[in-house]
Formats: C-alpha cells, structure tokens, sequence
C-alpha cells in the first residue's frame, strides 16, 4: 500500500511519542465520538465500514458490539494482545511502534461500549511490552486523555494492563477472561457469550490489537473510505506476517485479497537458494494446509477466497514451505506444539493430541506403517467438532489436510512405505 493506515511508523518517524502522534492528528477521532457522537452512532459506523476481527474469526467487530444488553451496567472492554500464533508478530509491532493508535482504538471502542475501564491482556512473553504500554498509558492520563470527564463530556475511562503466564488458549477470549479473574486458562461452556456475561460476568467486548488499530482511522475517514480498500466482503488493510521459507519475512500491510503470489514474491521476494514453493500456510498452524499451486497463488487473501479453497485466512500468519521440507514432519511440529498448549478440559483435545504425537513419533523413528498413518486420520477425525474451543480443531484440520493433500510424504516415512 502507498499509505500505511496500521504500520504508520514506517511513515512517520517517531510516531510512538504521543507529541508526534498528536501532531498527526492523534486522539482526533476519540475527541469526535466524546464530544459530537452517540455510543449508538459509533457502533453503526463501525458495522457500516464492514471491519472484521483480525483475531482470526474474521467476525464482524461493529455486530459484536451490538450484541451488548441494553441497562446492564457495568461493561468492560478487553483488547486480546495474547498474540500466541505461531508465525504471527504483527500486534507486537503495532503495540512497539504505533502504540497511541491502538490505545486511542481501544477507547473508542470502550466509548461505544459505554464502559469505563478496559484492559488490555498481553501474554506472558510481552512483559517488557506491557511495561511500555503502562508508561504510554500514564501519559495518556498526564495530558488528560485519560481519566474523568474526557474533552469536557461526561464519560470517563482508564485502561489497564493485565499480564498473562504464556498460554496459547488464553487466546481464546474466554479463556483469556478466565485467567484475568485469577483462574485456569480455560475456555467456558457458551452460551452465554462475553457480550451478555463476560468479565467478572459482566457484559464485555473483546478485540484484537490489530482490529482496534483499525477504529480511529474508520472515525476520522468515514465508513465509505474503508469501504473502498480490500474486498466487498473482507474490507480493509490487513497486515500479514510472512515468514517460512521466503527471502524477506516480515509484516507486509496490504488491502484484503492480495493474492499469496504478490505477497510473496513480490513483497516477499520469493523462495530462497533457487528452490520451489511446495506449500502454503495460510494462518499459522490454524488452518489446513494449502499446496502451493497456481490456482493457490492466485488466490486472494480474505476470510470468503480462502474459505472457497478449503482453508482460512485466521489472523494473517502465511508460513512458506519450500520443496525441502517433509510435510510429515512439519505436521509432527505442530501436532506437539498443541499438545504442549492443549489446556487439558476437553477429553478429545487432551488426549487426541496426545495420541496423535504418540504415532507420529513411531512415524519419526520409522516404527510405523501406513496402516498407523490411518489410524492418525481417523483420531484426528474424532476430534474436530467436539470441543468446547477451537485449539482441537486446530490440530486436528492440520493433520487430516497434511494427510489429504500430502499423503507421498507421509507414506516416505512409514516402514512399508516406498
């Protein structure tokens, strides 16, 4: 994109000091909303703009906001900064280097929400970030942006920072809710959903950084505006964290529906040392696995194309691979990741993922035959749809598509195999 609307650091220097950001017209857009505009009108402005979670559901943020009960008093607002995806380190980058953006979203968002404290849950690993977001945080209060009466309106807010232990499933919102009351990082039986009991059983919204970042700009600029950047359906920039086998990772924003082919040969330079693309990972190790075909490549990069190609866009995370790599083993990498971060509640999760690396080990030590390669597809079978959050689907539609689509590779490594 010739103008970043996200990733504005990159053109503006220093824009991660509130003097610079307010010098760019930061904190136009939450002084707009206090002062001219009801919670009422921000929600339809949002729905309008056609913005969807960049979390990875892909859900509709002002329809979300909606769902919150009229008269029930008091609301939260969570920003889920438990940026856990593998191959995903966007929020990190907007969160270290256009903070006052972010923070000036989540605002606007509680605002809307009409709630007066909000959090921000950050995982484990970001506590060096977290510390940082409490000193901006502070200075927010300092020059007034924060606090009581805002812009001489009657709506107050403070925002603070809630730090996790380093737990994938507390990316699940309502895990993450769990954990922020001081309990296992467990997701909850829903309904009811956090819009009508959330946190401490109050009604809640829960955004991803990423989808916050995206709110002042739809104020200041208008719902047409952004309707006019990506899809019909996926509207807007979206940031894609590119890494893999691929000559230049890194956070590339681009409109919704840029085809994997753009991004990575184009933004990403193509495949290292001369050697072919032979698979693409849409959204980390969420989503089925694509063959690096020319229809793939031509695909566009939005929750509806992908949907269409049997996989899903999730929060943006493409991982290349390259015609070097086994797609077994890759599959064994990611089926030991979610059973280390299986939270243990659900029976088929918690030992689906056990038993799916106990083949997968004979399958590494060349202990097992196809029939085991099988039996790996049926367990992963009998996980999908029969637990209470998505980390078991997860590991199951990794492993039934690696097998599906790259069953040679599989086969290379049983015992009885060619």
């Amino acid at each position: 994109m010739a103008e970043h609307i996200l990733l504005r650091h990159r053109d503006i220097p220093d824009i991660h000091e509130l003097d610079v950001y307010l010098s760019n017209g930061g904190f136009d857009a939450l002084k707009l909303v206090v002062q001219k505009k009801t919670p009422q009108d921000v929600i339809d402005i949002v729905r309008e703009s056609g913005l969807r979670g960049r979390g990875g559901a892909g859900f509709p943020a002002g329809v979300k906001w909606g769902f919150l009960p009229q008269g029930v008093f008091p609301r939260y607002v969570v920003a889920n900064a438990d940026e856990s995806e593998p191959g995903t380190f966007k929020d990190r980058e907007i969160m270290e280097r256009n903070p006052f953006q972010f923070l000036e979203g989540v605002a606007i968002c509680s605002y809307a929400a009409q709630a007066k404290l909000a959090y921000i849950y950050c995982r484990g690993e970001f506590w060096d970030l977290a510390h940082e977001l409490e000193s901006h945080i502070a200075e927010l209060r300092k020059e007034k942006l924060l606090g009581r009466k805002l812009f001489g309106k009657d709506f107050s807010l403070d925002i603070r920072v809630h730090l996790g232990a380093g737990a994938y499933i507390c990316g699940e919102e309502t895990a993450l809710l769990e954990s922020m009351e001081g309990k296992l990082g467990q997701p909850r039986l829903r309904p009811p959903f956090p819009a009508a009991e959330g946190l401490y059983g109050q009604p809640t919204v829960v955004n991803n950084v990423e989808t916050l970042t995206n709110v002042p700009p739809i104020i200041n600029r208008g719902a047409n505006w952004y309707n006019s950047i990506g899809t019909k359906e996926s509207t807007g920039p979206k940031v894609f964290s590119l890494s893999g086998n691929v000559e230049r990772p890194g956070n590339y924003e681009l409109p919704l529906g840029t085809t994997f082919r753009k991004l990575i040969f184009e933004h990403g330079g193509g495949i290292p040392n001369g050697r072919s693309i032979k698979a693409i990972l849409p959204a980390g190790a969420s989503a089925p696995i694509l063959p690096a075909t020319k229809k793939v490549l031509d695909t566009g990069m939005d929750y509806e194309s992908l949907r269409k190609i049997g996989s899903d866009l999730g929060s943006g995370s493409v991982i290349v691979v390259d015609d070097s790599v086994n797609i077994a083993w890759l599959a064994q990498k990611i089926t030991s990741f979610f059973k280390h971060e299986s939270c243990g509640k659900c029976t088929p999760c918690r030992e689906g993922t056990y038993w799916m690396s106990r083949i997968f080990e004979n399958l590494e030590n060349g202990k097992a035959t196809s029939e085991d390669i099988d039996l790996l597809d049926s367990v992963a079978q009998s996980i999908v749809g029969k637990c209470l959050c998505a980390l078991g689907d997860f590991a199951a539609a990794q492993v039934v598509s690696d097998i599906a689509r790259f069953r040679s590779d599989f086969d290379a490594r049983a015992k009885d195999g060619k």
